[in-house]
């Protein structure tokens, strides 16, 4: 997930971007919209005569062009089994597109809101939605896209930080140690789950990712698809205390298990995962830090503060994965 180039949406100028919806024959009317997205560039352009549609540019470097092409793969696959996952849209009959150095794809506008997951309805039917998304994930692996785990998430980022003087010198002792317990930790959980299936996951289940209408929940963007364990797409819906995070859970897999079977030797595996999204997404941050997006967006990342608060959370992870899963089934 590096790039030599720190910069690469230098020339992205809002002409170029017009420029580059109107070379698949579509007739813009000149409206554009930046989405909040920084791994990559995403717009709503407008049309005219018609609906707005999404534009997303890819990060150069960051996947190949099989990567990619097998995430639109695996959302048309959902869309043909009436999951409303939302796929990029097939013009001159390919949904990858490349103009002015950068590589693009166009996906139909789809709004909605963020659901609420105090009720136990909502939770149950996203649930459902879920279940049926790994139902076809569990069909065939991905052949170019990586798979979520320890060393990738957790050991390299760690090594990346370390290697780059991003701690602070007098952090540095305590942040070594404490990331190694808990590297330590995840690896523990890792062995008391044993063997799991690895599936293809949408990857990045949080909230901005998933709306909620009337008609129900749909997730909008499955640019981290990857391989891994199905509770990687589960444990992010979850917040609060740890009891209320066991009902939310219950309530999820009420519905999950309504399409898919849930592995309960995978409950092991939630805080270790939480672990290594935390350790994974300091390092990220890290190395887009010459991308002028980002010190604009997280203006509070690297300072003293940051760290102190960082090697505390990963403190706090060591004690729940010593405390053991969430909800036994």
């Amino acid at each position: 997930m590096t790039t030599s180039n720190p910069t690469p949406y230098a020339n992205l100028t809002p002409d170029l971007v017009l420029d580059a919806v109107e070379s698949l024959g579509l007739l813009t009317d000149g409206r554009l919209l930046a989405l909040n997205s920084y791994e990559n560039r995403v717009y709503q352009v407008g049309l005219d005569e018609s609906t707005p549609v999404i534009a997303k540019f890819y990060r150069p470097e960051r996947w190949s062009d099989e990567a990619i092409l097998e995430e639109h793969a695996f959302t048309l696959t959902l869309a043909e089994h009436e999951i409303p996952a939302v796929p990029p849209s097939i013009i001159a009959g390919r949904t990858l597109h490349a103009f002015g150095g950068h590589r693009f794809s166009l996906t139909p506008r789809r709004g909605g809101r963020t659901p609420e997951l105090e009720d136990a309805t909502v939770l149950e039917w996203i649930g459902r939605f879920i279940g049926r998304i790994h139902a076809v994930g569990a069909i065939a692996p991905f052949a170019h896209r990586p798979t979520l785990d320890i060393d990738s998430f957790g050991t390299e980022p760690r090594d990346f930080l370390l290697a780059n003087d991003w701690i602070p010198s007098d952090l540095l002792p305590a942040y070594a140690s404490v990331v190694d317990q808990a590297l330590q930790g995840v690896r523990a959980c890792y062995a008391r789950a044993g063997s799991v299936q690895s599936i293809r996951l949408h990857g990045d289940c949080h909230l901005g990712n998933l709306l909620w209408t009337d008609a129900g929940p749909h997730f909008v963007d499955f640019d981290d698809a990857r391989m891994g364990p199905a509770v990687q797409d589960l444990w992010m819906l979850l917040s609060g205390e740890r009891g209320e995070m066991s009902r939310q859970l219950a309530d999820v897999l009420a519905g999950y298990e309504d399409f898919q079977e849930f592995d309960p030797r995978e409950l092991h595996l939630i805080e270790a995962l939480r672990t290594l999204r935390i350790i994974h997404h300091a390092a990220w941050l890290a190395r887009r830090w010459e991308d002028p997006a980002f010190p604009a967006a997280f203006t509070w990342f690297g300072n003293q503060h940051y760290w102190q608060n960082h090697i505390l959370q990963l403190r706090e992870q060591i004690a729940a994965m010593e405390e053991g899963p969430l909800w036994s089934a």
